[in-house]
This record gives C-alpha cells, structure tokens and sequence, in this order.
C-alpha cells in the first residue's frame, strides 16, 4: 500500500525557512513524478514544485528561486526546502505522487482528480510575526 508521510512544518517569522520532508513507503520516488502542492483555507489547491523521475524540476511562479524541491533516493525521501517565507505562504502543504502512467510536471500541476494522485496527510506551515 502506498503511503506518504510528511514533517518539517511549523511556524517560523516571515524571511525564515523550513525544509519539509516526505517518506515514501509502497512506491520508488524516482519512478515516479513527484510534487509538493499547499491549500490555504479558501484557496484553490496549488502546485509548487514536480520532480520527474529522471531528475527534471520545475517551479510554479511563486515560489520559483525561494523554494527547493529535491530527493534522497537511497531513503525514498522527497524533500521541499522553503526559504525567504512570506505570509501568503501558510498553508497547510501536502507531498504527492502522480498515479498516471502518461503524465508530466505540467499535467501534474494541473491535476483535477485527486484521485489521480496518493497524497500524504499534509503538514502546516505559518508564517508570521
């Protein structure tokens, strides 16, 4: 059964930085496109960050150059590095990996059914002062 399990929230001063962690169990992350998306309370969910299982990264506009996604293969560890936060950036942020077998970053970003995707349980990030 897969399973995703993510940590690393908390609650930090707006310039501050989180590194988030995702366990993945049930699945090999780099067979897989991976991506870490967040909601906030009356927001649409949103893509911020895909890797593909060759390696290929991409970055949605508003966190591209502050925030870092990566993995550690050998622990089958998606990791989401959050740097210069802002208050729009709270929210609660949940690891993701895409169940099509025919798909990219950019559909993933764009993914409707979440069905189409085993999410983790999400963990919470607040900035502010």
């Amino acid at each position: 059964q897969e399973q995703l399990l993510e940590s690393g929230g908390g609650s930090v001063q707006p310039g501050g930085s989180l590194r988030l962690s995702c366990v993945a169990s049930g699945l090999v992350i780099n067979r897989n496109y991976m991506a870490w998306f967040r909601q906030a309370p009356g927001k649409e969910r949103e893509g911020l960050a895909c890797i593909a299982p060759y390696g290929t990264t991409i970055y949605s506009d508003s966190v591209e150059g502050r925030f870092t996604i990566s993995r550690d293969i050998a622990k089958n560890t998606l990791y989401l590095e959050l740097n210069s936060l802002k208050p729009e950036d709270t929210a609660m942020y949940y690891c993701a990996a895409d169940r099509r077998s025919h798909t990219s970053c950019h559909d993933f970003f764009r993914l409707r059914n979440g069905a189409d995707a085993h999410w983790g349980q999400g963990t919470q990030v607040t900035a502010s002062s």
